[in-house]
């Protein structure tokens, strides 16, 4: 590899890499060579990477023809992006969430997301590793544990640092500059939450704003695909190439009018001066005492940027329990329709009834951790009014106490949250936007081998309203500008 290269990607965001490929100074397929021989060096240390698209190459190299035939795409042309391996693609990569029984498995056609990637002239690099099933199949698996890929580990101390939610594969891939950028998925946490354990930008969108078809699914309501990067800017771009309406995803139409098709427009640090934030006090109770230090510094920071910060709002639903059987009935009615579609060659499940079985025949390699969500969910039995009925409750009492009430009744344009707070979980049931951002960095309480304690990355989460998310990247940048926390980690 070119050394000058080498050195170069690490942490080089995408404008950067755009300039270099319309210089001449580098192509796609060069930056396509450098992230697969990093991914050859560094993967061992990490296992955020599970499979590599064998065509990456041909594709960078005919994507660089393009550029000096017909010109750029956009912002994203040529520029390699990992995709999490819950995401279908057509092509000669697998799509198994992580899980030996569709180890073998071919999408017969590519998910809206990694379509509108390949239209805006991404090279669809590989598959991130992930928490099998989306950790939705045991009680007791640890984050970024799949039987197919094993354990994913945090680049900022392998082994050490919690690496945090299903989309940890994609998070650590880029933390580590083994990509430009990844996306992501999250139901509850696992796009904001894997981003603040790895000094990473994390955006959810609203459910709505991005296609959830040819994506396995957990929940109707609040699954949704999102960027993991290292910038807002970086994240900002990819937000835009995946938004969209798609006939194949009916949520998409309610977000038709909000899409803009370039969020790097709302990159506006001066935004800070005129926001005001309100925190959500209840929702710190539980840091300890280096985190609520490094969410006070963010705070303090907000406001030296001309932040109107709205201290101690209380969420008066924030205590109300949600009904596991709910997203456990989704889950099953979701799962047994994308199961049942897939060819018989290459998939030897056709059902949530048959995984479950598949797994007991194959208990050594497929039950480390056991089964017993995956069972819970094929146990549930929920008539379509009573799902109709527990889903209208809940929401009605949201929006009438919960995020919106709140926004309104302070007249806020987001909450401040800390990275691991249970509040983003609030918006994760509404299908509500988030945007985590790199804050700072805090002992985790474990020792390295020289008896040190381990410093791991924490974030801070902006939270909004629906389709909110042109305001969250305003602070989420202005935050960034005036604060840059992240620091690339040590490999």
């Amino acid at each position: 590899m070119n050394i000058a290269l080498r050195e170069w990607i690490v942490e080089a965001d995408m404008m950067s890499l755009q300039s270099a490929m319309e210089s001449g100074q580098y192509s796609s397929e060069q930056l396509t060579e450098a992230y697969l021989e990093r991914i050859q060096e560094m993967n061992s240390l990490i296992n955020a990477v599970l499979e590599l698209n064998p065509d990456a190459i041909a594709i960078a190299r005919s994507l660089d023809n393009e550029r000096r035939e017909k010109g750029s795409r956009g912002k994203l042309h040529g520029v390699p992006i990992l995709l999490k391996d819950n995401i279908d693609t057509g092509d000669r990569m697998h799509t198994s969430a992580g899980s030996v029984a569709l180890a073998n498995h071919l999408a017969a056609k590519d998910a809206f997301v990694a379509a509108k990637l390949r239209e805006a002239g991404a090279v669809l690099l590989g598959k991130a590793n992930m928490t099998e099933w989306s950790n939705f199949m045991s009680s007791c698996m640890p984050a970024g544990y799949s039987s197919r890929g094993g354990q994913v580990r945090n680049p900022y101390g392998p082994g050490e640092v919690f690496v945090s939610g299903s989309s940890s594969g994609s998070a650590a891939a880029v933390a580590a500059s083994l990509a430009a950028a990844a996306i992501g998925t999250e139901t509850a946490g696992s796009i904001v939450g894997p981003a603040s354990q790895h000094a990473l930008v994390g955006i959810k969108p609203t459910v709505g704003l991005a296609s959830r078809s040819g994506i396995i699914p957990i929940s109707f309501n609040q699954d949704t695909p999102g960027p993991l990067a290292r910038t807002v800017e970086d994240a900002a771009i990819l937000l835009g190439a995946i938004a969209g309406p798609d006939e194949r995803d009916e949520r998409t139409e309610a977000g038709k009018e909000a899409v803009s098709l370039d969020y790097t427009a709302f990159l506006d640090a001066a935004y800070l001066a005129q926001a005001r934030i309100g925190i959500p006090r209840p929702y710190y109770e539980h840091l300890d005492e280096e985190r609520l230090a490094i969410m006070e510094d963010a705070i303090a920071a907000l406001r030296r940027e001309g932040a109107t910060i709205v201290d101690d709002v209380a969420l008066l639903v924030e205590d109300s329990n949600w009904n596991q059987g709910v997203v456990g009935y989704e889950f099953k009615l979701g799962i047994n329709a994308y199961l049942s579609q897939l060819d018989d060659d290459t998939s030897p499940v056709h059902s949530l009834a048959e995984l479950i079985a598949y797994h007991q025949d194959h208990e050594e390699l497929a039950l480390k951790y056991g089964q017993d969500t995956l069972e819970q969910s094929e146990a549930v039995e929920m008539t379509a009014e009573q799902y109709e009925r527990e889903q209208t409750s809940y929401k009605e009492r949201a929006r009438r106490e919960g995020i919106d009430f709140l926004m309104k009744e302070h007249q806020l344009d987001a909450l401040l949250l800390p990275g691991d707070a249970d509040g983003k979980y609030m918006a994760a049931r509404m299908g509500y936007p988030l945007v985590c951002v790199p804050a700072g960095y805090s002992a985790n309480g474990i020792m390295d081998q020289d008896g040190d304690s381990t410093k791991g990355p924490f974030g801070v989460i902006f939270s909004g309203t629906a389709f909110s998310e042109p305001t969250l990247i305003k602070l989420a940048y202005g935050f960034e500008q005036a604060t840059c926390h992240r620091i690339p980690p040590k490999l």
